[in-house]
């Protein structure tokens, strides 16, 4: 566990997305709260919290290693690096569109 959490840590004090990701999750989880979503609603939304923060740590693990492993510039090392933030990416997107999907109707529904 201490290792886990030192590993979440360097995350968020070396990664600027991972406390944007963060600040995305407080503001959704605020909306949660604020428009007392089912609990199905909260299920998807903390399952696609997790696969967002999930992805972007271990994108800075991948990261890690590559420039661990392959110091100098090289074609693959590039490669390697834009796929895990293509991952990281389609998480992100992923989360947004079912943030539209849940919060969406709630908004609409709210405004004069």
């Amino acid at each position: 566990m201490k290792y886990a959490l030192a590993g979440i840590l360097e995350a968020l004090k070396t990664q600027w997305n991972m406390k944007i990701h963060v600040l995305a999750a407080t503001v959704v989880v605020g909306a949660a709260f604020f428009f007392e979503i089912s609990l199905i609603e909260w299920i998807i939304i903390v399952i696609c919290i997790g696969m967002v923060f999930i992805s972007e740590i271990a994108n800075t693990a991948i990261e890690y290693l590559v420039d661990f492993v392959s110091p100098e510039i090289h074609p693959v090392a590039g490669k390697i690096k834009d796929l895990s933030a293509g991952a990281v990416l389609i998480a992100a997107i992923t989360s947004a569109i079912t943030g539209l999907l849940i919060f969406g109707p709630k908004l609409l529904a709210i405004l004069p």
